[in-house]
């Protein structure tokens, strides 16, 4: 499942400390880690993980079954500012923005196939309409 942050109003250098810590990680793992990480991206970054598990969810995946495949911060537009300075002159502020690219994996299960003797990959899915 994929899920979107664009524009965000943060450099990208600072949200990727962030997201080096939960790359790799599983959903519920990422998630407490970020409840008690004393950064201000990690709130912004936890609530598009918890959208891409909603994603997940609408089409019948579990959430224990996901980890954070792909976890990409790139450099969005930037606003340029002026700070006067001495004399008439100006010096350019630059105001970075971010786009954050969020990709869940699910975890699949090795079936032995009886018939052919064969391993068969099965994902666990769960019915829409239980909880």
């Amino acid at each position: 499942m994929k899920a979107f942050l664009k524009n965000y109003r943060q450099s990208p250098r600072k949200v990727r400390l962030v997201a080096r810590l939960i790359r790799g990680k599983k959903v519920a793992e990422a998630i407490a880690e970020l409840d008690f990480l004393a950064k201000r991206a990690g709130l912004p970054i936890k609530k598009l993980l918890l959208g891409a598990v909603a994603n997940a969810r609408q089409k019948g995946i579990e959430r224990d079954n996901l980890f954070i495949k792909e976890l990409r911060v790139d450099k969005g537009v930037t606003m340029k500012r002026m700070m006067p300075r001495a004399m008439g002159t100006g010096h350019r502020i630059n105001k970075r923005t971010s786009n954050v690219n969020l990709l869940l994996g699910e975890k699949v299960v090795a079936v032995k196939d009886s018939k052919r003797g064969t391993l068969k990959r099965v994902s666990p899915r769960v019915p829409l309409d239980s909880k």
